[in-house]
């Protein structure tokens, strides 16, 4: 079964953690305030329940090419318990399986620009800082 799609101009942020509801509530607050317009299709469905990026690749790989998907951001149990919520930025294209962590803060930035393909993930991931995490290309 393919993953589900995004709407038109957003990213797709999918739930594999369904420890804390309150945290997938947060972490969805905090992805409305980060920006004026709508950027994630948010999508908590507990057959995603655990699954790593390998698994959800395979599923990704295994959907027909019409039904595939570039990249997406996984709500895991990291993103859950920080504060800041670092969704895993995950590559299912260029370098399937490339990964990086995106504060809620930076995510409307980067899910415009990879939306209309105005920027590659790449350019993103290359400014993620020594942990991971792109924090911006000013502080980053």
């Amino acid at each position: 079964m393919p993953l589900p799609q995004p709407d038109d101009l957003t990213s797709l942020v999918l739930r594999t953690d369904f420890g804390d509801e309150k945290a997938w509530k947060s972490l969805r607050v905090a992805l409305d305030a980060a920006g004026d317009y709508p950027h994630a299709t948010c999508v908590s469905e507990v057959r995603f329940a655990g699954m790593g990026v390998q698994a959800l690749m395979a599923e990704e790989a295994a959907a027909h090419e019409d039904e595939q998907i570039v990249y997406m951001f996984l709500a895991d149990a990291a993103a859950m318990k920080d504060p800041g919520h670092p969704l895993l930025a995950v590559d299912l294209s260029d370098e399937p399986g490339r990964t990086f962590r995106v504060p809620a803060r930076w995510f409307p930035d980067i899910s415009t620009n990879l939306s209309i393909a105005n920027m590659d993930f790449a350019e993103f991931a290359d400014a993620a800082d020594e942990s991971g995490t792109f924090r911006g290309f000013d502080e980053g």
